[in-house]
């Protein structure tokens, strides 16, 4: 492959490849909106909605960062039950249980600090922003897709709280790459429970339709596995 010298960084080489590509967008984006968008620190309460591959990376980074509570949300059984071997503290299944009254139920009635959204959608960003303490903030992952608006009751302004998108998790590809390459090897950072199957290049389509049915952290795309 041909890229621009910017496009490339020098990481340790003891990273298996198929580890250290899940590192170019999803795991980078997640850890960066909590590392350098959100700026949480220890002893915050964290909400992440969406546990894919970008919000199981927001609640690692959570966990990295020191926060206190963290509440993943999301629908799939399964999902719910990685987000707590990487650092959840609490879940919810929003198909069951009210996220928002969990949130301030989890915090004494006062919200949480932070709260991640990682799908995309209106009502999950609405979501977010309902789970806010006063002087909280929203931080909005996922992509909202063009011409969709979302409504926010205006008093919620009145004590400060906060609603900003994160584009790439803010990060610093030359700097951030080898750190989170090292955090991996160090094991602070689980990449190999972020991969829910390896296909092949002629899986592609299967694999799209997997990723549509919202059970799937990641799958990998593995052009030659004889080297596995």
């Amino acid at each position: 492959m041909l890229v621009h010298e910017n496009a490339v960084v020098k990481v340790n080489e003891e990273i298996p490849l198929d580890r250290a590509a899940l590192l170019g967008c999803g795991v980078a984006t997640g850890l960066g909106a909590v590392f350098h968008t959100a700026g949480v620190r220890p002893g915050d309460d964290v909400a992440v909605i969406g546990c894919g591959g970008v919000g199981l990376s927001a609640v690692q980074g959570a966990r990295i960062a020191g926060a206190n509570t963290i509440l993943a949300v999301d629908r799939v059984e399964e999902k719910l039950n990685l987000a707590r071997s990487m650092g959840a503290t609490h879940v919810v299944d929003t198909s069951a249980e009210d996220a928002v009254t969990m949130a301030h139920d989890l915090t004494g009635g006062r919200g949480v600090k932070h709260a991640f959204e990682a799908i995309g959608l209106p009502a999950t960003v609405e979501m977010a922003f309902a789970m806010l303490q006063r002087g909280g903030t929203a931080t909005i992952i996922g992509l909202i897709p063009t011409g969709q608006k979302v409504s926010l009751p205006g008093d919620m302004f009145f004590h400060e709280r906060r609603l900003q998108g994160s584009a790439m998790g803010s990060n610093q590809f030359k700097v951030d790459t080898p750190l989170y390459v090292d955090m991996y090897l160090d094991g602070r950072l689980n990449l190999d429970d972020l991969i829910s199957d390896r296909i092949d290049l002629g899986e592609v389509n299967e694999g799209f339709e997997a990723m549509e049915t919202g059970r799937v952290a990641r799958n990998l795309i593995v052009f030659d596995r004889s080297g596995m």
